[in-house]
């Protein structure tokens, strides 16, 4: 029988949390959190954002549970999915957007509550099921490399049931605790993680939950804030300060590992959203000057909204016909704005800067 050593607590843990080096490390995050809410909104259509930053952050996250894919093997999947082709990882990584948006998509409808039932709907999403949380005893956490075991979560559906509603309840009730809405994530991160209320999905379902709860308490307006690139460079960090809280309820570099993802991470994005800027409007000036391309805010919406994009795309996002979109694809072909490619019977048309920026940004996390 599989026995429990770390006893899940009552959040907010006892003890002090907010000690001097977590509050110069708050201010940090806190200031280029700020900064990137601010440009964010200067980008015209915010779904750009979300559609091309989501896959970024999926393909992140997905790494983190070794889960592999290249770009171009990921947009392929996100363009073609209905059609089968791909690799078995890229399929898996669109599918972590598709769960992202629904947490999103409830969040919003919810007017900001972001409840169990969300995250339940996220997990069958990500997961292609219609499982809820845990109902099987036998779940424990190992070593990648010995194979030992070094965390034994909640084993009953009723305790899981138990400890999951009291997190819902500290993720949404603001007036409960006084701590800074980031240390608030941090433990809420640290906590779910410990529930591990699923069969699988429980890593990726909580880096979701953190740009969820960012967005819930209005440190974002839109979830582009994804800490899994810096998970990922720091993985062995992420896994020890996990465990460290469990054997010596040692919190507080947990939460110094957490502040310091969420601000390098808010530079990092910063610096892609300034390229993106940059990118759409050079793409603006000379899509306007260019004598064989028709200019439209809808059209160069489309080019960075779908980095691959493809003839149905531009026929659904400016209500024109299959010919017409077919032949503005074409001429952006032609003039140098987008690259052609073929995918069996289907052609696709790849913003190359748009994805060389991607790659330098992520290269240079």
């Amino acid at each position: 029988m599989l026995k429990a050593t770390y006893r899940l607590p009552t959040l907010p843990p006892p003890g002090e949390l907010e000690t001097p080096e977590v509050l110069r490390a708050l201010a940090d995050a806190h200031r280029h959190l700020a900064e990137l809410k601010g440009r964010a909104a200067s980008i015209p259509n915010q779904s750009i954002l979300i559609d091309t930053l989501s896959l970024q952050e999926a393909k992140a996250s997905s790494e983190v549970e070794n889960i592999i894919t290249t770009q171009d093997e990921l947009f392929q999947a996100s363009l073609f999915m209905e059609a089968g082709p791909g690799t078995p990882a890229a399929k898996e990584v669109a599918i972590y957007r598709d769960a992202l948006k629904c947490g999103f998509d409830s969040l919003v409808r919810n007017h900001g509550l972001l409840t169990n039932n969300t995250i339940i709907d996220m997990f069958r999403v990500l997961k292609r099921t219609d499982e809820g949380f845990r109902s099987a005893p036998g779940t424990a956490l190992k070593n990648e490399v010995t194979g030992a075991v070094v965390y034994v979560p909640p084993q009953s559906e009723a305790e899981i049931v138990e400890h999951m509603t009291a997190l819902e309840r500290f993720i949404n009730d603001d007036s409960a605790s006084t701590l800074d809405p980031l240390v608030k994530m941090a433990l809420i991160h640290h906590q779910f993680e410990s529930i591990h209320p699923f069969s699988d999905g429980n890593g990726r379902l909580g880096r979701i939950i953190n740009v969820l709860y960012l967005t819930r308490v209005g440190l974002l307006e839109i979830p582009i804030l994804y800490l899994s690139r810096y998970i990922t460079t720091h993985k062995r960090d992420y896994y020890r300060l996990l465990q460290a809280v469990r054997d010596d309820g040692d919190w507080i570099p947990w939460l110094l590992y957490m502040l310091r993802a969420v601000s390098a991470t808010s530079r990092q994005t910063l610096e892609l959203i300034e390229g993106m800027r940059g990118l759409m409007a050079d793409y603006k000036r000379r899509l306007r000057e260019h004598p064989s391309v028709k200019y439209s805010q809808d059209l160069l919406n489309n080019l960075f909204r779908h980095p691959y994009t493809r003839i149905e795309f531009v026929q659904n996002d400016l209500g024109v016909t299959r010919q017409t979109a077919a032949r503005h694809l074409d001429q952006l072909a032609e003039a140098g704005f987008v690259e052609k490619h073929q995918q069996g019977r289907n052609n696709y048309y790849i913003n190359t800067p748009l994805m060389d920026l991607f790659m330098r940004v992520s290269e240079g996390g």
